[in-house]
């Protein structure tokens, strides 16, 4: 498997898709049945590591990792008559309700299981992230890049690529062209200690776009520049030598800022779907108005090929909008 993992994926998958098939092949295979001859694998092998795995409470996604791996890597053998039968015929994934029942949990829609911050949070967590010391010093460095995230939705990866010369504050938009990843360091496809940055190409054609930059936005971004500015062409978001910022150590001080704030861990892309609800489910305005935006355009703006994805991954619908709207359909 190592072998087909080196020599077929990869270099035909991006750095940080390999990353995560070896780490899936190393922890959670070869551990179990990395000692087997492949040919002498079968069905009943590759379903009890998968019902192991659920057993001992891993995620569902994780366990579907790993019966993606074990599927790729047989169609392979099988394709190229190393075995005679595959025996992930034989061997389906588990059905996600009934994986998450034999944990004792619920089986949610996808939008309910979306966390994004609520008005009371987002106030304690820019009071803590902009709070100082008694010599007046910040407390933490780059706390206007998470306020920007809030107000534009972009990626971890994206905001951290950002350069000063990507942005157009005369026309109030920030164009987007590349993207940081953090990736294992390696010595050809041989993993090394430690791990690396990359900056490179964004996740997809359609998260190459223009997004338009509200006041706040405009706002962190001059606060942005003057706590660091190292010229036109250097990073938006630097560390203190001007170079592009590390993801693990941004998303260290965003955990951090959490904690002192009281308010339950949420990842930081927490931030991208408390945009994506509150442009969907709309703000309250001062006339009493609801102001929204349509999936369409949201997607748009998160760079989504669709508006179903944006929906259905990126939204937490407020239902309590529906409370009443039955009234007078009396049948």
């Amino acid at each position: 498997m190592q072998n087909w993992l080196e020599v077929f994926k990869f270099p035909s998958v991006e750095r940080t898709t390999y990353d995560r098939y070896e780490c899936t092949a190393k922890n959670q295979i070869y551990p179990y049945i990395g000692d087997k001859v492949v040919g002498d694998i079968k069905s009943a092998d590759i379903k009890k590591l998968l019902n192991d795995k659920m057993n001992e409470g891993y995620a569902y996604t994780t366990v579907k990792k790993v019966h993606n791996v074990l599927n790729e890597y047989f169609r392979y053998l099988t394709q190229q008559e190393y075995i005679d039968r595959n025996p992930m015929i034989s061997a389906p994934m588990i059905k996600k309700s009934n994986f998450l029942a034999a944990q004792d949990k619920e089986n949610l829609p996808t939008s309910e299981t979306i966390t994004v911050f609520t008005p009371e949070e987002i106030k304690k967590f820019k009071d803590e992230a902009f709070s100082t010391f008694s010599n007046s010093k910040r407390k933490y460095q780059q706390a206007a890049a998470y306020i920007l995230m809030l107000n534009t939705g972009l990626r971890t990866g994206e905001a951290l690529g950002l350069l000063n010369s990507d942005i157009d504050l005369d026309n109030r938009v920030m164009h987007l062209n590349r993207g940081v990843k953090e990736i294992s360091k390696r010595d050809g496809v041989t993993a090394e200690k430690g791990r690396e940055v990359k900056v490179g190409k964004l996740k997809s054609a359609t998260s190459k776009r223009d997004v338009p930059l509200n006041d706040t936005a405009i706002e962190m971004i001059l606060d942005l520049r003057n706590e660091f500015y190292f010229g036109e062409d250097s990073p938006l978001i630097p560390d203190g030598n001007g170079n592009f910022t590390r993801p693990v150590n941004f998303r260290k001080r965003y955990y951090r800022i959490l904690k002192a704030a009281g308010i339950e861990t949420k990842g930081l892309h927490s931030l991208r779907h408390t945009f994506a609800t509150n442009l969907v489910n709309g703000i309250k305005q001062a006339d009493g108005t609801i102001k929204s935006l349509t999936p369409r355009q949201v997607a748009d703006l998160l760079g989504h090929t669709t508006s179903e994805i944006t929906e259905l991954y990126y939204v937490k619908r407020d239902l309590t909008k529906l409370n009443g709207i039955t009234d007078g359909f009396n049948l």
